[in-house]
């Protein structure tokens, strides 16, 4: 099976902590050249200064998923430097939690702005050098409620969804230039947001953080929290030569979570 990387360029989001580092050190180690993209540059230099250790030469992007007339500028930018990315990860964290019902309008539009309108201006700008190259794959971190809404995320069940139908069009749409477009759609993994939500879960409830995690780990069938290396290996999967018919589809990284197929 080919899953070699080798002389292909990935651009993977939000690759300065949690599962967007850990996909762009997974892709790294199949050979890819990374394109490094969050806010804080800080952080940027420290993850590329980690994965240029081997002596491979990768960069970054600084962009904020806040203001995407910002994005389009770098991305404007990188473009006419005559850059090209054979594999585009997109992958930006989630809104805040709460019922829907007692959601700001606010906080819709900006939760919007983040997810789909950022990654259909990352799509726009780097599709026509995948479409000169002879194909790419572009690759979206979701979340299973595509599939299942999760209690208490309201925005974020409502935006994904979204993203979600976006991507489904985009796979019929690019599919017959051989650029496949998936999703991944991690469960409860182990990341700064997952210990964002679990604490705010504790102030409501009194349960300590520990306790609530073990509620986590215990909805799904395999009884644990995923590590943010086991999604990685999915997008992996999808962002190799092995994978080139699979196109259109949600992969669920859940321990079997979810409850529908």
């Amino acid at each position: 099976m080919n899953i070699d990387l080798t002389q292909k360029t990935a651009l993977v989001c939000g690759s300065t902590q949690g599962i967007g580092k850990a996909v762009a050190t997974e892709l790294s180690a199949l050979g890819a050249t990374l394109v490094l993209v969050a806010r804080n540059e800080d952080k940027l230099k420290q993850v590329v200064e980690e994965l240029s250790a081997g002596g491979r030469k990768h960069s970054y992007l600084v962009a904020d998923f806040s203001n995407p007339d910002e994005l389009k500028r770098t991305l404007n930018s990188f473009v006419e430097a005559g850059n090209v990315v054979d594999i585009l990860v997109n992958n930006t964290g989630g809104p805040k939690g709460g019922p829907i019902i007692d959601a700001d309008i606010s906080e819709f539009i900006s939760t919007f702005n983040q997810h789909l309108v950022c990654n259909h201006l990352l799509v726009q700008a780097l599709v026509p050098g995948m479409k000169k190259n002879g194909g790419g794959r572009i690759i979206n971190i979701i979340s299973t409620s595509v599939k299942q809404p999760l209690p208490g995320l309201g925005v974020s069940n409502t935006i994904r969804g979204a993203v979600g139908n976006w991507s489904k069009t985009l796979a019929n749409e690019l599919g017959q230039f051989n650029i496949t477009v998936n999703n991944v759609l991690p469960g409860a993994t182990n990341t700064i947001r997952l210990q964002g939500i679990a604490e705010a879960k504790s102030g409501k409830t009194g349960d300590s953080v520990a306790d609530i995690f073990d509620e986590m780990a215990l909805e799904s069938p395999m009884k644990r929290i995923a590590d943010p290396s086991e999604v990685a290996a999915a997008v992996a999967f999808l962002a190799s030569p092995a994978a080139g018919y699979i196109n259109g589809i949600n992969v669920p990284v859940d321990g079997g979570r979810t409850k529908s197929l």
